[in-house]
């Protein structure tokens, strides 16, 4: 039997780029994740699997915010900032995973702030005169 599972190897990102997120889906379980009063009841198994799914968005809009703030001189006040919560959210995203919820609100906390980046940078992007009109991109 041929399998038809191919592996792809894009070390650049240039898929991931190309492929955004459903940031509606992901910021209603970040909603949802935030709003808990106590212990939801769940078991150590769905905690990691909604951990896992905090952490591949997490990952991907820090790629987007990186891929933003690149497109701003590397002395502007926006990318600077970008920077620093991007080493904080590598800092955060080292820490392994536990089936709790505390960790599941940590990474939903992680990917509301990387969000709240992402869209400062696009408004600081936007603005006139910010940086030539040639060096912009989407992301």
């Amino acid at each position: 039997m041929t399998s038809t599972h191919r592996v792809l190897h894009d070390p650049q990102g240039h898929f991931e780029a190309e492929l955004p997120l459903d940031r509606e889906t992901y910021q209603r379980l970040v909603d949802a994740v935030l709003g808990w009063d106590g212990d939801p009841g769940l078991h150590e198994g769905e905690y990691q699997q909604i951990a896992l799914q905090l952490t591949v968005a997490a990952r991907a809009v820090a790629g987007d915010v990186c891929r933003t703030a690149d497109q701003l001189p590397a002395d502007h006040p926006a990318r600077v900032l970008a920077e620093d919560v991007l080493e904080d959210s590598r800092r955060r995203l080292s820490r392994a995973l536990q089936g709790t919820g505390r960790c599941v609100q940590d990474r939903a906390r992680l990917v509301r702030a990387l969000y709240g980046r992402l869209d400062r940078l696009t408004e600081v992007i936007d603005s006139p005169g910010t940086i030539p009109e040639t060096r912009r991109r989407r992301v």
